[in-house]
């Protein structure tokens, strides 16, 4: 990496700020896991069906974008794209703190976080949750030792193999993600071998969305401006990839409409869901998916704000796909008896009603306030700005005034 400008003052100014934001944000989501801890769910939305609410929603973004960032240091480093380079260890830097960050949500919102000692420790390899517990820890280790291959130079020979090996299991963990909902049969919202591939497909570009804003922070916080060829190679693979979900996503739902079992849950998704219908063509088809296109690929469109603006509609999307899947999914009934209607007193065969509480969006945030927080510090210490080579015939930025910029070793 080559040596970013800066400008004095101005950075240890606006680290500090942003450091009390993100400790803020934090503390309210500590604050809301403590208060749902002592009171109990019933200060929840949650209930005896919709058991996972508002928190998985930013805890499985969080864990998928966290494979999906990781992408652009794979395309720099496994298949040789001279222009991901300089990004790779951001990408690693984003991955770590996006996967703390909804691991921690994770935790909290399951309750008795203490207690993951002993699924470390007595690991069921029947379950599907337990599969993630060494997918999870070796993905921090792999990661780590990424970066350590791409920050030093004596070991800059090794980070081709080392990526490889990060690329190869960051896919089986994106898969296990999505595999969790994948075998839970009984839901007929999910139980698709589809779901494997489609998030791995979404993590594409939820990661590459969370990258595009990452990095525009930090070139607006140096006073430096993206090189033309890299901004069309990302703003284009950004489109590709948000194309790529579109199709995936509607391959899985015109497979859940093709099967019996799986038509009256499409139905009320797609057309009857109320809230959950909106937010499926309203949210992540339309403001997370057609707009970004426009955004990207339409005539007059293409430049940075606009990519910028495409990878915040993306994010948005991602939020509301994944509530119409979760939320949705659990809202639905379960069939207990198959071809029998059925109705009790624990609302049996009923759409279960569920509204987000304060302390579940605080909790959500908190995550995301400890990803913002790891990354940040972590930019700051290892001083990794993304700095693009200049062309031929353009002078070479100025050289770093900061200790904390990169040393380019």
């Amino acid at each position: 990496m080559r040596p970013a400008p800066s400008r004095p003052g101005h950075s240890d100014r606006s680290f500090y700020l942003l450091a009390a934001v993100g400790g803020v944000v934090l503390l309210l989501g500590l604050w809301a896991a403590h208060l749902m801890e002592t009171a109990g769910h019933v200060i929840t939305g949650m209930n005896n069906h919709v058991v996972w609410g508002m928190p998985h929603v930013f805890a499985i973004f969080l864990v998928v974008a966290a494979s999906g960032v990781l992408n652009v240091a794979s395309i720099g480093t496994v298949f040789g794209e001279a222009i991901y380079k300089p990004r790779a260890p951001l990408s690693g830097v984003l991955c770590i703190a996006l996967l703390a960050g909804g691991l921690m949500v994770l935790m909290l919102d399951l309750g008795r976080p203490e207690r993951v000692v002993i699924a470390a420790t007595h690991l069921n390899l029947t379950s599907v949750f337990a599969w993630n517990m060494p997918l999870y820890s070796g993905m921090f280790a792999l990661v780590i030792v990424y970066l350590w291959t791409l920050l030093e130079r004596r070991f800059n020979r090794y980070s081709r193999p080392v990526g490889i090996a990060v690329f190869v299991w960051r896919l089986v963990l994106t898969t296990g993600t999505g595999s969790i909902f994948a075998f839970l049969v009984a839901r007929d919202a999910w139980g698709s071998a589809l779901l494997g591939p489609l998030f791995v497909v979404l993590s594409f570009g939820w990661g590459l969305a969370v990258f595009y804003l990452a990095q525009a922070g930090l070139y607006a916080w140096h006073g430096i401006t993206i090189a033309a060829p890299a901004q069309q190679r990302i703003n284009r693979l950004l489109g590709v990839f948000v194309a790529a979900s579109l199709y995936l996503v509607a391959a899985h739902h015109l497979t859940g409409l093709y099967f019996a079992r799986q038509s009256g849950f499409e139905t009320f998704l797609l057309r009857d869901g109320g809230v959950y219908t909106l937010l499926f063509w309203g949210g992540f088809v339309l403001v997370g998916g057609v707009v970004p296109l426009v955004l990207i690929f339409a005539r007059g469109f293409g430049r940075p704000g606009h990519t910028l603006l495409a990878s915040v509609l993306v994010i948005a999307g991602a939020f509301a796909e994944l509530y119409a899947f979760i939320i949705g999914g659990q809202a639905w009934p379960l069939i207990l008896f198959p071809g029998a209607k059925v109705s009790s007193t624990f609302m049996d065969g009923a759409i279960i009603p569920y509204a987000p509480s304060l302390p579940e969006v605080l909790l959500g945030l908190g995550g995301v306030g400890a990803a913002f927080l790891i990354a940040l510090v972590g930019v700051r210490v290892l001083g990794l700005v993304p700095v693009d080579a200049p062309a031929a015939d353009s002078p070479a930025p100025a050289a770093a005034t900061t200790p904390h910029a990169a040393q380019g070793r």
